[in-house]
């Protein structure tokens, strides 16, 4: 199969609903396993809901991605995962322009993302940064995971987001 067969486009981006919560979950736990991202509990993704915005076609959720509020003028993309089978469709870009809109329309000015895959954030204007000028309270979430203390991600930064207006 071609990428111009698998890859449908006839989807949609939309918020995460209570119903997701499990394919959520499902696509997480797979690129968790592969140690490419924190894995979150379904207790986690039901408090945490609202951050999500999933990628639908006909029904089935092929990506998602968060949105996080870390407080004032700072939010983080984070759990952004797209089906195998829909890679390389530009689904995960469509998702994080989706998430740096939100973050625009509510005036988050800083966007930043812990990840593996830093040439993709690149594209998005992202800027490499030291993960130690970041926030500490951002570190809330990494006390849970099996590398901390020493994450081997990195951490990139976006800003003039709500200049941008």
């Amino acid at each position: 199969m071609t990428t111009s067969q698998k890859c449908g486009h006839n989807g949609r981006i939309r918020p995460a609903r209570m119903t997701d919560v499990r394919a959520i979950h499902g696509l997480l736990t797979i690129f968790a396993n592969r140690g490419l991202m924190l894995p979150r509990s379904i207790s986690s993704l039901y408090d945490h809901l609202r951050d999500f915005i999933v990628y639908e076609e006909e029904g089935t959720i092929y990506g998602i991605c968060a949105l996080h509020i870390c407080w004032d003028d700072l939010a983080e993309i984070r759990s952004l995962a797209v089906s195998e089978e829909r890679q390389k469709c530009g689904i995960g870009a469509m998702l994080v322009e989706s998430c740096l809109d939100e973050a625009r329309s509510l005036e988050i000015n800083t966007v930043f993302v812990l990840t593996y895959q830093a040439p993709f954030f690149r594209k998005f204007g992202f800027e490499d940064r030291d993960k130690q000028e970041l926030p500490h309270k951002i570190w809330s979430d990494c006390i849970h995971c099996s590398k901390f203390p020493d994450c081997d991600e990195d951490a990139l930064v976006r800003t003039g987001l709500a200049a941008g207006r």
